[in-house]
């Protein structure tokens, strides 16, 4: 089993490397345009994956079949994801476009634990865990008003 404290750093790196990239996406939907800015940044971390999985793995990737069909939309997701916070952040500003962002993601995967939706494991719902969803609900409000 990984170390807590190095998911903990390896999750910490992700929420960087999202601000950070939301901030440079935000910057170039102004310049060049919403659309511009995801094949931009779709097309850059497609060729960056495909080359280290063809140099780590060979590219196998005929195991696709086997994962549920629902998966797949993964990547019309990030589409979605990329598009939005691009497009938002450089209209709201990046505290009050990620704060309505963390809120969505806390309400769904509350949702999705509470109720083992979509293959997540079955983790109830306490009175803390939702004090905490009621908090950043809250944080949500004083930052968007």
């Amino acid at each position: 089993m990984t170390n807590f404290w190095v998911l903990v750093a390896i999750a910490a790196l992700a929420g960087i490397a999202v601000t950070l990239q939301s901030q440079f996406m935000g910057a170039m939907s102004q310049s060049i345009g919403t659309l511009e800015s995801v094949f931009i940044t779709y097309g850059s971390g497609g060729l960056l994956v495909g080359v280290v999985m063809l140099w780590l793995r060979g590219g196998n990737l005929s195991a696709w079949q086997r994962v549920p069909a629902y998966t797949l939309t993964s990547g019309l997701l990030g589409l979605i994801i990329v598009g939005a916070i691009g497009y938002s952040t450089s209209r709201l500003g990046l505290i009050t476009t990620f704060t309505i962002i963390l809120a969505s993601q806390f309400l769904l995967a509350a949702l999705l634990d509470q109720f083992g939706l979509l293959g997540a494991t079955v983790r109830p719902l306490d009175w803390t865990k939702m004090l905490g969803v009621f908090v950043v609900l809250f944080g949500v409000w004083l930052i968007a008003k």
